[in-house]
């Protein structure tokens, strides 16, 4: 084989793998979309959820407010987590 038909099959066999990379990156990020889409509403869910109850308790004593306490508690940590995993498919 010559020189030339070498570096031609080089350059062949080096585009092939920059579409099988550029394939798999589209792919990801895709898949990257998906996730996102997926723990954003899994979070906007949560927010819905606890606004409902804020709603509910917003004109009652102190007493309900401190009944209610845990489940604010809760969802503060499932909002810390859900937006360090969104900030994660971005780094």
């Amino acid at each position: 084989m010559s020189l030339k038909e070498k570096a031609k099959r080089q350059l062949e066999e080096m585009k092939d793998q920059i579409e099988i990379l550029e394939a798999k990156f589209e792919s990801s990020k895709a898949e990257a979309k998906a996730e996102y889409m997926e723990k954003m509403a899994e979070l906007k869910a949560k927010k819905a959820e606890l606004q409902a109850k804020y709603e509910e308790l917003s004109h009652e004593a102190e007493d309900k407010w401190e009944e209610a306490k845990h489940l604010f508690a809760s969802a503060g940590d499932s909002f810390k987590e859900g937006f360090s995993k969104l900030s994660k498919l971005f780094d």
